[in-house]
């Protein structure tokens, strides 16, 4: 128990939290050309720079940047208990050891699962606030009006009923593998440095911090297409039975962006969201490694002054 609640996991869990939205905060533009190539079928455009122009040509300068705070807030909430969650884990199960693969992808996997299952509600609003006015070329998308994130949570449970907040929960527990893969390689590949050199540099942990995600990313991406569309709702295709994004609903999805775009419909956006999934995670995996670093330093010269 006291490995579950101890402060060395507080301390990569804030971590953890602080890197991640520093690096999304960097990063964010290519985030809204990812997800309006995602939900928007229709938008004829597909580079992220092209997408990004026309975003900022037809609703301003600032609308790449819309909904960053509902995102940056679920981001946080979102890596604190995964960081929390799989560092808590790891302790317990290794118990001092060297961890192997397979232990870490495990962990992972069981630290995606309770993350998903408690942050959905906030990715299921903030998705909503990012896109809320932005011009569609699908006209099947209907669209919101809500006035910040509590307002969001009132209409959705309102007009949707409750569980909609949880909308794309099932693609979100297949996706728990990519951060799972993601961390399985990265530890992997960072034992694997650490046999021939004492300490990581800033840049061996910002390029296997890349690599780790690029390989998630590329292995997953369909899924998070049908994960985007769920959490958006608004789409007026198959309206029934959507609820928990049910496996008949992420089996239709896949389908009919298949049979629209044909197989790579499945990748629609994938060159944004690999360009900026892959920066993010080197980058928070880099303010990561250094804020746990300095942070474990000061406890270690605390307790060397006490003893």
């Amino acid at each position: 128990m006291s490995s579950v609640l101890s402060y060395e996991s507080l301390v990569h869990a804030v971590a953890g939290a602080v890197g991640s939205v520093t690096a999304m905060t960097v990063f964010f533009p290519l985030d809204t050309a990812r997800l309006r190539l995602q939900v928007d079928e229709k938008r004829k455009s597909k580079t992220t720079h092209m997408v990004l122009l026309e975003i900022i040509k037809e609703e301003g300068l600032l609308a790449p940047y819309r909904g960053w705070f509902p995102v940056i807030s679920s981001l946080c909430c979102s890596n604190f208990v995964y960081f929390y969650t799989f560092n808590s884990l790891k302790a317990v199960w290794v118990k001092g050891q060297h961890s192997t693969t397979g232990k870490d992808l495990v962990v992972g996997f069981v630290a995606g699962v309770v993350n998903v299952l408690l942050t959905t509600p906030l990715w299921v609003v903030n998705t909503r606030l990012k896109l809320q006015g932005a011009k569609f070329r699908n006209e099947d998308i209907v669209p919101t009006n809500y006035k910040g994130i509590i307002d969001a949570f009132h209409q959705i449970i309102r007009d949707e009923g409750i569980l909609a907040l949880w909308n794309g929960t099932f693609p979100s527990l297949l996706l728990v593998f990519n951060p799972a893969i993601q961390f399985m390689f990265y530890e992997g590949l960072k034992r694997q440095l650490l046999k021939k050199r004492m300490k990581l540099s800033s840049l061996d942990v910002f390029i296997i911090g890349a690599i780790a995600k690029a390989i998630a990313t590329t292995a997953t991406y369909p899924m998070q297409t049908v994960q985007s569309i769920l959490r958006f709702g608004r789409h007026r295709l198959n309206p029934e039975n959507r609820t928990l994004g049910s496996l008949r609903n992420v089996l239709y999805l896949l389908h009919q962006r298949v049979k629209r775009f044909g197989i790579m419909g499945l990748y629609k956006g994938l060159e944004a969201k690999l360009l900026q999934t892959v920066l993010t995670a080197a980058l928070m995996f880099l303010v990561y490694e250094k804020l746990t670093a300095a942070t474990f330093t000061i406890m270690g010269l605390k307790s060397a002054r006490k003893h």
